[in-house]
């Protein structure tokens, strides 16, 4: 699945930048850091020749310290917009589903804390809108297989 956010402009140049982000679920909660800005999944862009699992597995060592394992892949989303510092910005994200595996390292990033959180406390609440469709994304397929496996 993947779904396009904004409109794009025409006659406007953007900055593409692609991501890989995780969504650990364990129960009813879903793992996302809070930093200064907001709450964002796990992940963020790419580095040139990076893979998908590669940037997340070297993002969610910046941000958490953790080592992660990478599952399936879930959805995509694009987003089209004028950032306040970038200018016109379509950032094309990837959401994996995955787990925290064990703390290897204290955090690069001060001002990321993991969290826990439940879908009710988190939805709405992403600083992404198109993060915040993923959460939902896994959260339907969650209760899909549930209602299938009884």
């Amino acid at each position: 699945m993947h779904r396009v956010f904004g409109k794009k402009e025409e006659n406007e140049s953007y900055l593409d930048r692609r991501g890989a982000y995780l969504i650990p679920i364990r129960d009813d909660m879903v793992a996302v850091v809070r930093t200064p800005k907001g709450y964002f999944l796990l992940g963020g862009g790419m580095d040139d020749g990076e893979t998908d699992v590669q940037c997340i597995r070297r993002e969610c060592m910046e941000e958490t310290g953790c080592a992660v394992g990478v599952g399936e892949r879930v959805c995509s989303a694009e987003k089209y917009g004028k950032h306040p510092t970038l200018g016109w910005f379509h950032p094309i994200q990837t959401y994996y589903l995955g787990e925290l595996l064990r703390r290897e390292r204290i955090p690069e990033e001060d001002d990321h804390r993991l969290e826990w959180v439940t879908y009710e406390e988190i939805r709405g609440r992403m600083f992404s809108d198109m993060q915040g469709w993923a959460i939902t994304q896994c959260f339907q397929r969650k209760l899909e297989k549930e209602r299938e496996n009884r």
